[in-house]
Parts: structure tokens; sequence; C-alpha cells
């Protein structure tokens, strides 16, 4: 939006300049960032309005005029026997270093594609084996609990990254003052055989949510919590970020041994696609 509006007194910007902006966006196909972006344009406008900059948030005057986004089922593996040989083709692996690493990181950690790949060194705690950083999706503080092999994976990576803001930088920028790209992790996936119809970056949130409480039998809160959704208590409040942080501690652990055992070749217990529930 700044070299179109940047430079305009935001009393002289009308609602047509804003959607011949997105439509920038639109025509590259990129809708849901189009549709975020306007709600982005919404909150300054709503910041003006309320430092008397300008009379009304003129966005909602847009309403309906970008095309709905189209939400897409994320593909992933659930089945102990397939996620096995999963994890034995990221180890195979032959692209750059830091994919690997971001590749392995994402089964142990199941966050959002988008937060694994704008992971911060400044918010990695390797003597407290914690990650924590704001959610921006639910607004919230979130902390991941780093098993022992995710810490390895770490460690390991520290010497090529450490330097810069983030874990895994682009590649396109030495300094690493920009964060993977968005497609990197996918496109790694391709590369091993898994098309977005198989598996996508989003899929080891699903696996982790499915085998976990299936398999593993853990807490369906624990879980949630690690999600980062929203865990409400009895009484309605929602659960803060540190609830049932030893517990979440020791499901992180289990989680990373019992894949490290899949990897190895451990019998595995099928998922019963039939069962009620």
């Amino acid at each position: 939006m700044f070299p179109w509006l940047g430079s305009r007194p935001i009393t002289d910007i009308l609602p047509k300049h804003i959607l011949d902006c997105l439509r920038r966006i639109e025509e590259r196909g990129a809708i849901e960032t189009a549709h975020r972006t306007l709600q982005i344009c919404s909150q300054v406008f709503r910041y003006a309005v309320a430092t008397g900059r300008v009379d009304r948030d003129i966005t909602p005057d847009l309403r309906g005029a970008l095309p709905p986004v189209k939400r897409e089922h994320f593909a992933a593996i659930t089945e102990p026997k397939a996620v096995a040989e999963l994890l034995r083709e990221i180890d195979s692996y032959q692209g750059s270093f830091i994919a690997l690493c971001a590749l392995k990181l994402a089964p142990l950690v199941f966050v959002r594609p988008g937060e694994l790949r704008a992971a911060e060194w400044q918010h990695i705690g390797i003597e407290a084996k914690e990650w924590r950083y704001f959610v921006s999706k639910t607004s919230v503080q979130h902390i991941v609990p780093l098993s022992t092999q995710a810490i390895e994976i770490l460690k390991e990576l520290h010497p090529l990254t450490g330097h810069g803001r983030y874990v895994f930088p682009s590649e396109r920028t030495p300094r690493g003052d920009r964060c993977m790209s968005e497609n990197t992790i996918n496109a790694a996936l391709k590369r091993l055989g898994y098309g977005k119809d198989i598996m996508t970056g989003h899929g080891f949130r699903a696996m982790a949510r499915t085998i976990l409480d299936e398999v593993l039998g853990v807490r369906v809160d624990f879980i949630e919590h690690q999600l980062a959704h929203a865990v409400r208590d009895p009484n309605g409040r929602a659960y803060n970020r540190t609830a049932h942080l030893p517990e979440r501690h020791k499901m992180m652990q289990t989680w990373a041994d019992y894949l490290d055992g899949l990897k190895n070749g451990a019998d595995v217990i099928s998922i019963d696609c039939n069962k009620a529930g």
C-alpha cells in the first residue's frame, strides 16, 4: 500500500484509492492477502478517528468489493505408518540446510507455518527449553515447550543463522533481516513427493492433534493449549498461557520420542477410522 498511498494525507485517501491497491494484490492471486490488507487499512483509519485525524473509517464502504476467500482444507498425514515414512523422507531431504531444519522442527512443535518461519532467536530459551512468542491470529502470548530433539536441531542451526534475527531467514537476504518464504516448507515437501493434496506445512498440526489424542491418549485440553486454540475453564474464562505448562513439557517430549520411535521402525498402532467420537 505504501508506494501508492504512503505519501498522501489520510484525509485525501478515498475508498477508490484503497481499492486500486487491493486490486493489484488480487490480480496476482493473493485474495486472502488482499482481505488482510483491507483489515489493516481499517485499523489505521480507526486509529486516525481516535486521534482526531479523520471523521470516520472509510473501509466499510468497500464491503463486498473483493471476492470471498476460498477456504481450502489443509492436507495432512495422520496414519502413524505414513507418518513414519514421511519422517524418514524428511531426513533424506537434499535441499538447503535451513529448510531441512525447518522441516525437522515442524512436526516437533506443530505451530502454524507462519509462526514457524517467523521464529526469532530472541524468543528461544535454550536453557528453559521454551519458545515464547505472540500469536497474532489469536492475539495471545504462547509458549511452546521444546523437546530435547527440538533443542538439538536449534543448536545445530544456531552457528549458521544465530547472528541474525530469524531462526529461518530467507536465503535471499544473507544478513537475516527477512524470514523464510511462506512457500518454502510446502515446496520442500513437494520435492519429497508430498504434494499439497497429500501433506502441507499446516498439516503437521492435524497430525499431532490426531495422534496425541487417538494413539497416545493425551488430554484434549493439553493438546488444544499447545495448538494455541482458545481454551476456557468451566466458568468460561480463558486460561492463561502458562496453564498446564509442566504437563505440556512432558507431552512435547513424549511426542518427540514417539516420532523418533516411528522413524526408527517401532511397531505402530493404526488409527481406527471407524472409532466413534
